[in-house]
């Protein structure tokens, strides 16, 4: 079909079928006056953008769900549950530190007095970057900048030949991580999901991270059990970075140090004290549960939340001023009526926008948590809930929001095609985002003129040709035919078509981002690293 009349017939009745008399009308009018130029267009309009319309990065904070007033008071009563309440649990060598630093032992709990926050909060980098062993996927973070990332420590993966769930094994880990690499909206990867064919769980997490290094250049991210894990792995990394690891750290360290409600989790305080020895970036996620292990009033959970993550941030400066620390305050709901974790509700979303605000307006490097659905798969359950919390996160400016990619069922899975479906759902998050650019150049009186007293329409003119460059986001997996082209096509549903394109890359060779000197290396000091 002819390109206008194809742009056309989207709007009248012909359904490209016959061409009414304005499509014809218009077609000949563009076949008389353009068509020595036709090829040439054509080729134009099929490249890849020159200037990508949807970057990694744009601002948020469009969306403020608290006041300066409401955030004032929720960091108010933050700072008082600290200095009054304090944390429990706390393992002697912290407390050690924080009585030292001003912290008050008060029984067998550990009071935070509202100076030592303070100290902490002006002590923390406002800014940082994630180091993508490629440099040029390295992403800055703080500010309004929004990146959107995944997370999870999924148990069973969505088979992306049976469609059912099995348990996740190291191979589903490779090609997850094969697969991201190829998806370029996602800003960076923490694995998303747990080998659970490999019952060691210090071997287990060596292969997590070698799998990383060797499948992406993005900036990675992931957890570990116990501290003393932390150095034979960097040592594995920096063998990956040629001995570069400590000035360009590549891999973010996710802790949890809080077992909520208010306590130090000794396990976690040792990997963040391994992790801050060996120059390991600190992803400090508190992730208490409304109604559980917080206060069910969602304000009065967000000052818990936040009294947490606080703590957190506290404990890290304490240990190592201006350590690098993305606080990440994951103000988790359930169900009420039946305690189920819920990933994708309302409370979800407006709970993370309002701790992005929280962490933004303090000045931090904020981590919140999105697109966790709670459908099982990518259906209109799945694409409400995920479109609705990603969103709600990015328009509050939350810098890092991880689980938007490929997670499914509250977490507990991970799905290929998912991670497909979501990639496209990112870039549109991004050019949202973006805005508009109102200049001299996109708010023009002679464009109008020009058209109107011209040839009648906008289709081809110079401003249209450079818009469609600038200004317009076009999804690669999203169908937007007539109903009677798209049967011809097979009739695929976007879940179909994301499947398709998950195996296409899947089937690709492996992307080797390790050298073979690399691999020699890593597989004489660590033996217990296996192939795939």
């Amino acid at each position: 079909m002819h390109f206008w009349k194809a742009i056309l017939c989207r709007n009248c009745a012909c359904h490209g079928d016959s061409i009414a008399p304005f499509c014809q009308s218009m077609v000949d009018g563009k076949k008389s006056k353009r068509g020595g130029g036709r090829t040439a267009r054509h080729a134009q309009r099929a490249a890849p953008p020159v200037v990508n319309p949807a970057p990694p990065g744009p601002t948020g904070g469009q969306y403020r769900p608290l006041s300066e007033a409401e955030c004032k008071a929720i960091f108010d009563l933050a700072l008082k549950v600290l200095a009054e309440l304090g944390m429990g649990e706390v393992p002697t060598h912290l407390a050690d530190l924080l009585i030292a630093k001003g912290a008050i032992a008060n029984g067998d709990r550990v009071l935070l007095p509202i100076a030592l926050v303070r100290e902490a909060i002006a002590a923390a980098p406002k800014e940082l970057t994630l180091h993508g062993r490629d440099p040029a996927r390295s992403v800055t973070v703080g500010g309004q900048s929004v990146h959107y990332g995944t997370g999870g420590a999924a148990v069973q993966v969505l088979d992306l030949d049976t469609g059912q769930y099995r348990p996740a094994t190291l191979d589903d880990l490779h090609d997850f991580t094969r697969l991201q690499d190829r998806l370029d909206n996602i800003a960076w990867f923490t694995r998303c999901c747990i080998a659970t064919d490999i019952e060691d769980v210090f071997e287990q997490e060596m292969n997590i991270a070698y799998a990383l290094v060797k499948n992406t250049s993005k900036p990675v991210a992931m957890s570990f059990t116990l501290g003393e894990y932390v150095g034979p792995i960097v040592e594995m990394l920096n063998v990956a970075c040629d001995g570069q690891f400590a000035e360009r750290p590549t891999m973010t360290a996710h802790v949890s140090p809080i077992i909520s409600p208010l306590r130090y989790g000794e396990d976690a305080v040792d990997v963040t004290f391994a992790c801050i020895e060996h120059g390991v970036p600190i992803a400090c996620l508190i992730a208490a549960q409304a109604g559980a292990t917080g206060p069910a009033p969602l304000a009065n959970f967000l000052a818990h939340s936040l009294a947490e993550t606080l703590a957190g941030l506290v404990m890290i400066q304490t240990i190592k001023p201006g350590h690098p620390t993305i606080f990440g305050n994951w103000p988790f709901v359930i169900d009420l009526r039946t305690g189920a974790f819920v990933g994708g509700g309302a409370e979800t979303a407006v709970m993370n926008a309002a701790s992005a605000q929280l962490s933004n307006w303090l000045g931090l490097p904020s981590g919140v948590a999105a697109s966790m659905t709670d459908s099982k798969v990518p259906d209109a359950q799945w694409g409400a809930e995920k479109g609705v919390t990603a969103l709600a996160a990015g328009l509050a400016g939350g810098n890092m929001i991880y689980e938007s990619a490929g997670m499914t069922a509250a977490l507990m899975g991970a799905s290929f095609e998912g991670f497909v479906l979501d990639n496209e759902m990112i870039g549109h998050l991004y050019r949202v985002l973006r805005g508009v650019e109102v200049t001299t150049e996109t708010l023009s009186f002679e464009a109008i003129r020009n058209a109107v007293l011209g040839e009648g329409h906008f289709l081809g003119g110079p401003d249209t040709m450079a818009a469609m460059e600038r200004d317009y986001y076009y999804p690669s997996l999203a169908d937007r035919e007539a109903p009677r082209v798209w049967e011809a096509g097979g009739g695929l549903d976007a879940r179909e078509r994301a499947k398709v394109r998950a195996r296409e890359i899947l089937a690709e060779r492996h992307p080797g981002y390790l050298t073979p000197d690399q691999e020699a290396e890593i597989r004489r000091a660590f033996p217990a690293i296996r192939n795939v």
